[in-house]
């Protein structure tokens, strides 16, 4: 740990605060990578305690910060880790950030699956950090989880972080694209969620830096109409689901009408947009007859 005065780190805080609108960053570094919470500071305030203890460095934890400013690099790749519903987990430039919207698709899972149904198989397609996963297997212990992904370091990534989180054995890992590696569970599997990706061309190539040159492409870009790996995910869906098993997805603000239409067409009914917590049409499921 690295001792250093309460006053330097609030005159640090301030300058930071009179110069940005981006606090919320700094308060996130500060927890991150100082192991300093905004819970912490307000408490260091109010008892008035004279040293503060880091973490790191403080020389070091400013240098951090320059870099999130100077490259708008996210806290969380500087970091190495990112916080999602109740977990901290690991993230590199080989997993998206898991986004605080996309924690409703375990809720989403939660709810349409019957409370009865005790042994519920369910696949996690394009797991990434593996956030989704191992909420659903650590929320719901009879679950048998199977996340697949593409991207072999991705994967890794996920595994060390079920590792970290999780005592149970019930989350299988398995590489290769989308449904590919899950042949040996074709026509037994009740639930399957996918965060896959789906932006369009044309936003794509209006993101933020921040995203951008970040965030791997892999991960977001979904093709010229950003369905490219949805309609992938669908078309294959009816060979691995179960009669009566759900599909849930992730998808842009305006595609849920036409993913109805796709779900419909492969033999789908009990069709549903759900809002985010912000009103937008973030999320399309539906049953397979």
């Amino acid at each position: 740990m690295y001792e250093i005065s309460t006053k330097e780190l609030f005159l640090w805080i301030t300058e930071i605060k009179n110069r940005t609108k981006d606090i919320d960053a700094l308060y996130l570094l500060l927890d991150l990578i100082g192991g300093i919470t905004k819970s912490d500071l307000i408490l260091l305030k109010i008892n008035s305690h004279e040293k503060v203890f880091l973490k790191i460095n403080f020389h070091y934890l400013k240098k951090k910060w320059i870099e999130h400013i100077q490259l708008s690099k996210p806290i969380q790749y500087i970091s190495g880790s990112s916080y999602w519903r109740n977990f901290k987990l690991e993230v590199t430039k080989d997993v998206l950030i898991p986004r605080v919207e996309t924690e409703q698709i375990v809720e989403i899972a939660k709810y349409i699956i019957d409370s009865e149904d005790k042994k519920i198989v369910f696949a996690d397609l394009g797991t990434g950090s593996g956030s989704i996963a191992i909420s659903l297997v650590e929320e719901n212990r009879n679950w048998i989880g199977l996340a697949t992904d593409i991207d072999i370091n991705a994967l890794q990534i996920a595994q060390k972080n079920h590792q970290k989180i999780s005592l149970e054995s019930n989350l299988s890992f398995y590489c290769g694209n989308w449904w590919e590696p899950l042949i040996n569970y074709a026509g037994k599997i009740n639930l399957a969620v996918s965060n896959p990706p789906y932006i369009p061309r044309n936003v794509y190539e209006k993101l933020p830096s921040s995203v951008k040159d970040f965030e791997p492409k892999r991960a977001l870009y979904g093709g010229d109409d950003g369905l490219y790996h949805i309609k992938q995910i669908i078309s294959d869906a009816p060979k691995f689901l179960v009669k009566g098993g759900w599909l849930i997805l992730e998808n842009h603000f305006d595609q849920s009408k036409v993913i109805k239409n796709l779900l419909r067409e492969n033999g789908f009914d009990s069709l549903k947009t759900i809002n985010d917590a912000f009103g937008v049409g973030r999320f399309t499921i539906g049953r397979y007859k």
